[in-house]
């Protein structure tokens, strides 16, 4: 093989190691309504618990470690590996919203998407009320993406949701946006490992400051964020 065919063969495997449909389930322009979340972090700039870049990839990297991964994360595996459960999941995770804020965020962020799927050749899940985690599972299932390709991308998209609301809510600049992106994502793969290794018994979701300031959110005064 000539130096040539090496070249457009390396070119061709590194063109098709990722699913351009990953891609676009992590896109902020997918039309869920996600910007228009804090997820409880424009509360916790307004109590003056996150002030700057430090405080805000700090808030973002424990609510990643004590809230994402040992109970969204886990849930979005569990849909994916157990489509038969999936009604079952999706009410645990709905159970698990610690605050009518976080409820009604996930709610309308699986409804948006659900309804976009049937336009993207998907079918609908027959489900009365679809939390985000169990609409994307079901995307991602449906294209055929592995389990936790599909993690590693509903993470991504999450960590820069957080890091989009901490530059506007705080504000910063985007050179510290990029900054913290480039920290948290290091955390990603070890998240996935968590979620992986956590049996069903294992499951919490215990983040008591993170509920505490969602609810004080609902009623806040001045917000850019929806509640």
């Amino acid at each position: 093989m000539n130096s040539g065919t090496t070249i457009t063969t390396m070119a061709m495997t590194m063109t098709t190691s990722i699913d351009p449909r990953l891609l676009q389930l992590a896109s902020p322009t997918l039309p869920v309504g996600a910007y228009s979340y804090s997820g409880g972090l424009e509360a916790a700039v307004e109590a003056g618990i996150v002030k700057d870049a430090p405080s805000a990839q700090q808030w973002i990297a424990d609510v990643l470690e004590f809230s994402l991964s040992r109970m969204e994360a886990p849930i979005l595996l569990r849909l994916m590996k157990r489509p038969e459960d999936s009604k079952k999941w999706n009410a645990v995770f709905l159970a698990s919203r610690e605050t009518a804020e976080l409820r009604a965020e996930t709610a309308q962020m699986g409804f948006s998407l659900s309804k976009l799927l049937p336009e993207l050749g998907i079918k609908p899940l027959q489900m009365e009320e679809v939390s985000f985690p169990a609409a994307f599972a079901h995307a991602a299932s449906s294209w055929g993406i592995a389990p936790r390709d599909a993690l590693v991308t509903y993470l991504w998209a999450w960590i820069e949701n957080q890091v989009m609301a901490a530059v506007k809510a705080i504000p910063l600049g985007q050179t510290d946006g990029q900054k913290m992106l480039l920290s948290l994502g290091k955390r990603i793969e070890e998240t996935v490992g968590q979620a992986l290794a956590l049996h069903d018994e294992d499951l919490g979701n215990f983040s008591p400051g993170l509920a505490m300031l969602s609810s004080q959110h609902e009623t806040q005064y001045s917000r850019l964020f929806r509640s």
